[in-house]
């Protein structure tokens, strides 16, 4: 039976009162931990440094999630591989990310924030060495899945830090900044990989990143500061592997329907769902002795699981346009790699450069006047794409991109804020686990829905005997249309959140669920 300090001492995740600062939620600090009012504390209206080194090393992480979409070229052509086999280079990162996040939350409860960061940047500075001198296509596949490792590291310990350093009321503009990394990163990598390509070959993404990388990871072990106190306790290994399983089989399911075997696909998405189903049936067992390897009480929050549903269908109608843009511009609209990047690259700054202003708003405002007027921006963009035609000006392919971009900005910020400001302190690294978890699940369906959906829509009318051409516009706009269809969930969710999240443990709403 697996025992931790949390079930000796009677440590119970759904309480209210139990916090950071409280000795009485059985915690173990180690040997070299600042104490947390001295290494913590947060200047009222200014972005506390840990936070900032945090934000920079994980939009670095994050930007390689997408940074190959466009070297599928160049890599077929120097490693001698199918289309397919080379999609496989970010595949492979969205399933390493999949089956890995779900244990960060008892990872990042047991190590200090200095060791969580080391394993993050050191995992990553690994596999983009590797990945830069990687001499065929199962090493550079290889040196993917541990620069995702590291990845899968950094984005929660950055939410959970976050959500222990920052106080409630600046919360909305630090978070902010936080979108720039979670949101745009992803939405920045083809333009990024579009311009570096210009300049030489596909290992030269590597080359690029390294350096950087290195700087950043220097820096923060330079001035990082230990942030709360570890948990020392051991790992239920059969969560682990059902979590890997379960979560890494899923993506790779959704995966195999682009172009591959439905059948064999939706074997593999079953076989995703029944490790799942044994993960949780095991977790709620677990939460009974007070030692969870993900703990599922964030899902008695309301506002949090909510705030989870809309930000993982958000992702979905996000990733899936990311994916369908790109090919209509270069397979229908006969544009370059880099001219395709730089089209899109004015709706990411926009995202990006909004970030923090859409905090400062949330911070006083709260979160319904910018979620529920961002929600109808991207389902009107949405909407708008799925008119696209051979000759539709670029100025408007720019609006609506544009558009999208900033509905999505006035939506993170608020929901992510939203969704962790609504669980208790000791589930904070858990709540932001299974969030990061949700978004790669969604963005693997969103590309496989709008990939199948697309294919299936062009084969159709190639063989009515529609042009390859206008066959492929007809099944982007149809895909277009799934997104748009996305679109109307993400507003009905919209509604459904409140303007600010209650005191953080939403107390009402604890009661309710403990009777």
């Amino acid at each position: 039976m697996t025992t931790t300090s949390c079930e000796t001492q009677g440590w119970d995740a759904s309480r209210d009162d139990v916090t950071p600062d409280n000795p009485d939620r059985g915690t173990v600090p180690g040997p070299l931990l600042d104490s947390p009012a001295t290494s913590a504390t947060a200047v009222k209206g200014r972005t506390p440094p840990v936070i900032r080194l945090l934000v920079l090393a994980t939009f670095v992480v994050i930007l390689n999630e997408t940074i190959m979409i466009n070297a599928i070229p160049q890599l077929m052509s120097a490693l001698h591989i199918t289309e397919q086999t080379a999609q496989w280079l970010s595949t492979a990162f969205m399933l390493t990310m999949a089956a890995v996040i779900p244990i960060t939350g008892w990872f990042l409860q047991r190590v200090s924030t200095r060791s969580a960061y080391t394993v993050a940047m050191g995992l990553f500075l690994a596999g983009t060495a590797l990945a830069a001198v990687a001499p065929s296509f199962e090493v550079l596949l290889a040196a993917r899945i541990v620069q995702a490792s590291g990845t899968a590291v950094m984005m929660p310990l950055l939410m959970t830090t976050l959500m222990q350093v920052v106080p409630e009321e600046d919360r909305g503009r630090v978070m902010g900044n936080v979108s720039l990394a979670i949101s745009v990163a992803p939405a920045m990598g083809p333009t990024v990989s579009g311009v570096i390509l210009q300049f030489g070959s596909w290992r030269l993404l590597f080359v690029v990143v390294l350096p950087i990388a290195a700087v950043i990871t220097w820096s923060g072990l330079k001035q990082l500061k230990n942030v709360g106190e570890p948990r020392f306790s051991t790992v239920d290994w059969l969560s682990v592997v059902t979590a890997a399983a379960g979560f890494g089989g899923l993506v790779y399911g959704l995966s195999r329907f682009e172009g591959g075997d439905v059948r064999v696909a939706a074997a593999i998405v079953v076989a995703g769902l029944a490790s799942i189903a044994v993960f949780v049936v095991r977790q709620l067992s677990l939460q009974k002795r007070g030692a969870p390897l993900l703990d599922l009480r964030t899902l008695r929050h309301r506002t949090y699981t909510v705030a989870l549903i809309m930000m993982s269908v958000a992702f979905m109608a996000m990733l899936g346009s990311m994916i369908l843009l790109p090919l209509y511009l270069q397979n229908v609209r006969q544009l370059s790699a880099l001219e395709t990047g730089l089209l899109v690259m004015p709706g990411g700054l926009a995202m990006g450069l909004l970030g923090p202003t859409v905090g400062r708003l949330f911070d006083r405002f709260g979160g319904r006047v910018l979620v529920i007027p961002g929600a109808i921006g991207i389902m009107f963009a949405l909407i708008g794409f799925t008119q696209v035609t051979m000759t539709m000006p670029v100025w408007q392919l720019l609006g609506l991109h544009a558009l999208l971009m900033v509905g999505l900005a006035a939506t993170f910020t608020p929901v992510f804020t939203l969704g962790l400001g609504a669980v208790p302190p000791p589930l904070y690294s858990h709540a932001s686990s299974i969030l990061s978890t949700l978004q790669q699940v969604a963005a693997a369906m969103g590309t496989a829905l709008v990939i199948t959906v697309m294919s299936a829509r062009a084969e159709a009318l190639r063989s009515e005997g529609v042009t390859e051409m206008l066959a492929n516009l007809g099944g982007m706009r149809l895909a277009f249309v799934v997104g748009a269809v996305l679109s109307v969930v993400v507003v009905a969710t919209a509604l459904l959140l409140p303007a600010r999240a209650a005191n953080a443990g939403e107390t009402e709403e604890l009661s309710r669920s403990e009777t």
